[in-house]
């Protein structure tokens, strides 16, 4: 296999030292940028570590020392955006910003960029940033999360963030990171901007702006004409989004660093003065391949990658220098191998350090939190009397109770928003947020695009400026079209920065099934598999209302004081259920609980018996407890039911423990067997039980569910759970 960095190295020199350079695209100069000859040969020295440092990555891969090679040859010109942008921009970058984050660093005096760089490509465990988990991009005081996604899914985060700067001052909030005057800066590929996620972020990013509301946010677009080996239609990106309304267009010339600094101060300013989105699009060129194991001549002939090679933007800044009398080119060659041999010295030191080994130390990022924050005191008695009114005293059906749960969580917390479809003037599908946007104002509640991504994104970025988000999802199918906000951005932030960054929120999400005459399987999505396997995430199913505001507060202060993603699943069929046995026992309503929490993993236990054990949740419980009724008026059966509140984290031992000795254990399920709870469940009694009890699941048809009188068929039933207990104790 012929070595194209080899070849792109080998030519450098040589091409420096013959001054045969490739023709520049575009003529801006020192005095048009605003550079002086010493910031020109300050960027170029950046462009040089950055080299050096893919250059040496290659050779570390070839030592099996370096186990992720994507790199940013050819991006090199993204040096300028750290010399533009402020440290208190939050940035948020894609794979091939290593200039950018050498430059960047050069801000904060005594930095160490290439030898921190360099230990994330050799996954080491003192990498500052991920703790070697990943070779990322990010650091804490650079104010640059850590991305780990390849198409662009840190988009909608990047708009939320933009978004939240004028709210934070707006509501006058203490906890905000940045200052009234910052912006966002996002960097992604020509390639990924095809993505959904890109797409529906400039859509929000204008459809917010679009209501003159402040969008700081530049959209810089590093367009090397390329994706892995699928090029980038001719003028694709122009035909796009050089005339789209309310987004100020700006291309510029990636191998001329003159033009780049010229233009990215344009977008810079126009973004911090206009408070409107910039669209940078950065015309530059791939060098290397797409990734270590990429090999170009599979795709591309080989006239066509020399070609790209010799239009290096290293050879077109040498060029540069030569032509302005900034250096000559024995003084650039001397520059070019002087790094190299820093950046060599910093490889081979850094191979040498510790990796995590065991999974232990693998994990303990996983909901790492190195800044915690302190909750607010609760309200008193008297405060929520005032707040909330008559309606504390009386006995009150899930949602009513989660909406006086929700204006107890925006009292508290000065910080805390609720946002997404239909949730304000309209108070929600269900009216569960009814009243709150009159009570709390339109900064604090407020509706979204009918678009999950942005709302999940928005909630992630909101989240990183000091934010208490609790966005709402629709319905608990919509989810799909965003889940990987939840598991490729919201969930690993803290793994891959050490808890560094956190992005803590409730995400609320009307769900499971037995809703009567709406929706087929859209609305009553029966499936929880897609957030209990997301590590670290927490799952709160409540199945009534006291315990839904109880579990709303521990969810709250998870979410502030230890930046945990938590998804809070409320049953829809028993949002408004009063009744549970017969018309008008309104055993299904609860007072509002003044005061409380349900602690992480902590069951709900109704119930004693030493014959049989139901565990369940959520709609389960409600069936369970009727079941209970009839095994007990009718048969004499004594039940004991286990409601699970919590699907993630799990206390293992605490439902073993409540199982006890008991010989029989029904478990009721009313998600989809085939990958659900229930399997879990079964897997845990077997393995870890002291006495293993005789076992059965009732639970939901691997099926859709339809619409009309039959959307209930497949689903648990009280008369299924009765007659699957009597036959689990051989009473029938």
């Amino acid at each position: 296999m012929y070595n194209r960095a080899e070849a792109v190295d080998r030519n450098f020199v040589k091409f420096v030292q013959e001054q045969h350079f490739p023709e520049p695209r575009s003529n801006t100069g020192l005095a048009e940028a605003g550079l002086t000859a010493a910031d020109y040969m300050d960027l170029f020295e950046t462009q040089v570590m950055s080299r050096q440092m893919d250059l040496r990555a290659r050779i570390l891969k070839n030592q099996n020392e370096c186990y992720y090679t994507i790199g940013s040859a050819g991006h090199e010109g993204n040096a300028v955006w750290g010399r533009v942008f402020r440290l208190t921009d939050m940035a948020f970058v894609h794979y091939r910003s290593c200039a950018f984050m050498i430059q960047r660093a050069k801000q904060i005096p005594g930095s160490t960029p290439l030898y921190d760089t360099m230990l994330s490509f050799v996954a080491s465990s003192e990498d500052p940033i991920a703790g070697g988990r990943h070779k990322v991009f990010g650091s804490y005081p650079l104010m640059v999360p850590p991305q780990t996604s390849t198409i662009a899914s840190h988009l909608p985060k990047a708009m939320g963030a933009a978004l939240s700067i004028a709210r934070a001052k707006d509501l006058g909030l203490d906890s905000s990171v940045m200052p009234s005057d910052a912006i966002v800066m996002c960097t992604f590929g020509d390639a990924s901007i095809n993505h959904s996620t890109a797409v529906g972020a400039v859509n929000s990013a204008l459809w917010v702006s679009h209501q003159n509301v402040a969008m700081p946010l530049v959209l810089i677009c590093e367009d090397n004409g390329i994706g892995i080996s699928v090029p980038t239609p001719n003028q694709w990106l122009e035909s796009q989004y050089a005339h789209r309304q309310g987004l100020h267009y700006i291309t510029c010339d990636g191998l001329n660093l003159c033009d780049l600094y010229a233009k990215a101060r344009e977008a810079e300013t126009y973004a911090r003065s206009q408070r409107k989105p910039v669209f940078l699009h950065t015309k530059t060129v791939r060098l290397l391949g797409h990734a270590g194991s990429d090999v170009e001549s599979t795709y591309s002939t080989m006239a066509k990658i020399e070609a790209t090679e010799f239009n290096d933007p290293l050879l077109h800044s040498a060029r540069f220098i030569i032509e302005n009398g900034l250096a000559t080119s024995d003084q650039i060659i001397d520059i070019y191998k002087t790094i190299e041999a820093q950046v060599a010295a910093i490889g081979e030191y850094a191979k040498t350090r510790p990796k995590y080994l065991k999974r232990e130390e693998v994990r303990e990022s996983l909901t790492a939190v190195a800044h915690p924050r302190t909750s607010p005191a609760p309200p008193d008695s008297d405060s929520l009397r005032e707040l909330l009114g008559a309606d504390l005293d009386k006995p009150l059906h899930l949602a009513k109770l989660i909406n006086m749960g929700l204006q107890e969580t925006l009292h508290r917390y000065g910080g805390a928003v609720i946002f997404g479809e239909d949730v304000a003037q309209k108070g929600g599908v269900y009216n569960v947020t009814e009243g709150l946007y009159k009570k709390f104002g339109p900064r604090r509640v407020f509706n979204s695009p009918l678009d999950e991504q942005t709302i999940l994104g928005t909630a992630i970025g909101f989240a990183h400026n000091g934010f208490l988000p609790l966005p709402e999802i629709q319905f608990l199918a919509y989810v799909h079209n965003a889940e990987d906000q939840i598991r490729g951005e919201a969930a690993t932030l803290a793994f891959f920065s050490q808890g560094q960054f956190t992005n803590g929120m409730v995400i609320r999400i009307a769900g499971l099934p037995y809703q009567k005459g709406f929706g087929g399987h859209f609305h009553n999505d029966n499936s929880l598999a897609v957030f209990r396997d997301i590590p670290g995430v927490i799952v709160a199913v409540p199945s009534n209302g006291e315990d839904a505001v109880k579990m709303l507060r521990t969810c709250t202060e998870e979410a502030w004081e230890r930046g945990r993603v938590v998804v809070f699943v409320e049953p829809i069929a028993l949002y408004m259920t009063r009744d549970l046995n017969e018309a008008n026992d309104k055993a299904w309503t609860s007072t509002y609980p003044r005061e409380g929490k349900i602690k992480l993993g902590e069951l709900g236990v109704w119930g004693e018996s030493d014959e049989l054990t139901i565990v369940t949740y959520g709609n389960g419980v409600f069936y369970s407890r009727q079941a209970a009724k009839e095994l007990l008026d009718k048969h004499g059966l004594k039940t004991k039911i286990i409601d699970m509140r919590w699907m993630a984290p799990v206390d293992r031992d605490a439902v073993l423990t409540e199982i006890g000795d008991c010989p029989h254990v029904l478990i009721v399920d009313e998600c989809r067997k085939t990958g659900s709870w229930s399997e879990w469940m079964c897997g845990a009694i077997l393995e870890n039980a002291v006495k293993v009890p005789k076992v059965r699941v009732v639970a939901a048809d691997d099926c859709f569910i339809p619409l009309g009188k039959a959307a209930a068929a497949g689903l648990p039933s009280k008369e299924e759970i009765v007659m699957t207990a009597l036959r689990l104790v051989n009473r029938v």
